[in-house]
């Protein structure tokens, strides 16, 4: 039979005790076990003993319990993404969640549409987590982030063009990423070039700077550049490559990868030849543009890598009174393909 919802809602909670006495060791063995205390030897079969113990009692240490302990919790809040930023950013801020787990944070997620910069802070505050990265979709403030080390946080990281202040900075240069796209199609003899400006809400972040790098590139040149907003979507696509031929352009940077492709497929369609009408960059690298016939030329940014940026969470952690750390967190590089 199965188990009826009183007698579920009766059974006890098993505690740090009950894992003692089934491992035949100590509350501080446990304690020291489950919450990865480095400071204190303890021979891989007793740790596994404690493991298996609480595995089979089904005990889970309580967090609260473990933030009083240590005078704070171990939760890293992440603004969840309510942009499309693409894989590139995706496969980032995962493997950076791994890394973090790894170094024994737990991080989470949270939901901040909407929400103005003061809001946004009063909600993370809420939480009382040891660190925030702010990811730069909700823009952070001196106040907000005052606020938020008021409630405990010991590690605020802003990701984003500028540092703000009492923060350390994560510096994402977009700005280059769209300067070496539109000084390879100046290098290929471009001087008409437009450039995607993705019409979905949120990506301004990204888009504003990457169309003021290629004007940048195209300014030396004497090029001029057209600013072309664009949803992702078939039909606008269509419609832009329709009146292709109309505005006179000779090249595109298509904002990344994904644009590229689409926009590359309509200019196909409507019979705008690729390079020899129009050359087209994107950016990210990712593996379907090499794919594609002729191949995507592309922006390859390189971000840095997420343990350092994990130890960064880390190293302020256990000293916020150091002083903030600028880190630039992104390099870029044209790969020449048969697109452009």
């Amino acid at each position: 039979m199965s188990q009826s919802p009183k007698a579920s809602a009766g059974r006890s909670v098993p505690t740090s005790a009950d894992v003692a006495r089934l491992a035949g060791v100590s509350r501080a063995t446990v304690s020291y076990v489950l919450n990865n205390t480095a400071a204190v030897r303890i021979s891989e079969p007793t740790r596994r003993r404690v493991r298996e113990a609480a595995e089979e009692l089904g005990y889970v240490p309580h967090a609260a319990a473990r933030s009083l302990r240590a005078g704070h919790s171990r939760t890293v809040l992440l603004p969840t993404a309510h942009v499309p930023i693409g894989p590139l950013y995706s496969r980032f801020l995962s493997e950076l969640q791994w890394a973090l787990r790894r170094l024994d944070y737990t991080v989470v997620q949270h939901g901040s549409i909407g929400l103005d910069p003061d809001e946004a802070a009063r909600a993370w505050a809420e939480l009382r987590p040891v660190a925030v990265i702010s990811l730069g979709q909700v823009e952070l403030t001196a106040a907000g982030v005052e606020l938020l080390k008021r409630a405990g946080a010991r590690a605020v990281i802003s990701l984003g063009p500028q540092r703000i202040e009492g923060t350390h900075a994560l510096v994402l240069d977009q700005t280059r990423v769209g300067r070496v796209a539109g000084a390879h199609l100046v290098e290929r003899g471009r001087r008409a070039i437009g450039v995607v400006m993705p019409e979905e809400p949120g990506l301004e972040m990204f888009s504003v700077p990457r169309l003021e790098g290629v004007r940048a590139a195209a300014e030396e040149a004497g090029a001029t550049v057209v600013p072309l907003p664009l949803r992702y979507e078939e039909e606008p696509a269509n419609a832009l490559a329709a009146r292709w031929r109309e505005l006179g352009l000779d090249a595109v940077f298509a904002y990344n990868d994904e644009y590229a492709m689409l926009l590359m497929r309509a200019l196909q369609d409507a019979g705008i030849a690729i390079p020899e009408e129009t050359a087209v960059v994107g950016a990210d690298d990712l593996v379907l543009g090499r794919l594609l016939r002729p191949r995507l030329s592309t922006v390859h940014v390189d971000m840095v890598g997420v343990r350092e940026l994990a130890e960064l969470v880390d190293r302020a952690v256990r000293d916020p009174d150091a002083a903030p750390e600028r880190h630039e967190l992104l390099d870029s590089q044209v790969v020449h393909r048969e697109s452009s």
